[in-house]
């Protein structure tokens, strides 16, 4: 962990929403002119889309399972690598996923492959990360232990597969049934890789719809934040000035002594509030 070269790291599965956090961390960026540096996750998968294709066909054929969520088909120790020497230089390597047509166009490399490793720009003020594995911890490897703010957005698991069916659907074309499948061969990866990490934040974004979900995979529609609540967890209750946030966001209250439920549609509010302090406060440390 470092004071001069601070490392935040969002972590949540595919579908959980962790975009959406993204872009709430941008605006406090913006708003207190802080010049990040950003990490995709899915810039450390070991494979290109056509190569994962081909690992999965032979760990079937071998009666095992590969994911995006799981060691196998990612490089955790090159994401270690890259918090650990950011924290202690401010420099390393980054390169990006290429996922469709208009990110080809920008980034200049066929969709469902890498762009060349490059450096990192000179004089960033932190590394901002958003993937799946901002806080995994496995036997060869600890990224966990290089992030100074790792934040989790966890909606509960029925939510999030109803945000990953819809999403996969109207994004990438892919069928109800191809997504369950994926889903289904994902499950230890998610078990064993994606849950743990959730005990390792300093805040969880729990978002809980107040709909029927039982039934995520005939789930005609995302539940919206109107219809939703956000359970957010504090690792350390006493960094935090509940009585403040209870009077700055309406229909809020606390359930346990370090934990806030908010509105559903208040999210991006409360992040601002929870989070600018954090982030004005590390720098002020550097």
């Amino acid at each position: 962990m470092s004071k001069k070269h601070p490392v935040i790291a969002v972590t949540g599965s595919s579908g959980a929403g962790t975009t959406t956090v993204k872009h709430a961390f941008h605006d406090v960026f913006h708003r207190l002119d802080v010049n990040p540096v950003v990490i995709e996750g899915d810039s450390f998968h070991r494979y290109n889309r056509v190569e994962m294709r081909e690992a999965i066909a032979k760990a079937a054929a071998e009666g095992k399972t590969i994911s995006h969520f799981g060691p196998e088909g990612n490089d955790f120790g090159s994401l270690e690598a890259l918090f650990r020497q950011y924290g202690e230089t401010g420099t390393g390597k980054m390169r990006y996923y290429v996922h469709d047509d208009a990110e080809a166009e920008l980034r200049g490399s066929a969709p469902g492959t890498f762009t060349p490793w490059q450096d990192i720009p000179s004089g960033t003020d932190l590394l901002f990360y958003e993937g799946l594995h901002g806080g995994v911890k496995t036997e060869e490897h600890d990224v966990a232990n290089y992030v100074d703010l790792l934040v989790g957005v966890v909606p509960v698991v029925n939510l999030e597969w109803i945000q990953k069916i819809h999403r996969d659907n109207a994004q990438r074309g892919y069928s109800a049934e191809a997504i369950v499948d994926t889903i289904l061969r994902r499950m230890p990866d998610y078990i064993h890789h994606i849950t743990p990490q959730f005990s390792r934040t300093h805040i969880n974004f729990q978002r809980v719809p107040m709909v029927d979900t039982s039934n995520p995979f005939i789930a005609r529609d995302i539940p919206t934040p109107d219809e939703s609540m956000v359970v957010i967890r504090f690792s350390d209750h006493k960094e935090e000035n509940f009585p403040y946030l209870l009077q700055m966001i309406p229909g809020s209250f606390m359930s346990r002594k370090n934990t806030i439920v908010i509105p559903g549609n208040k999210m991006g509010y409360a992040m601002e509030l929870i989070l600018g302090p954090r982030i004005e406060r590390m720098l002020s440390e550097r």
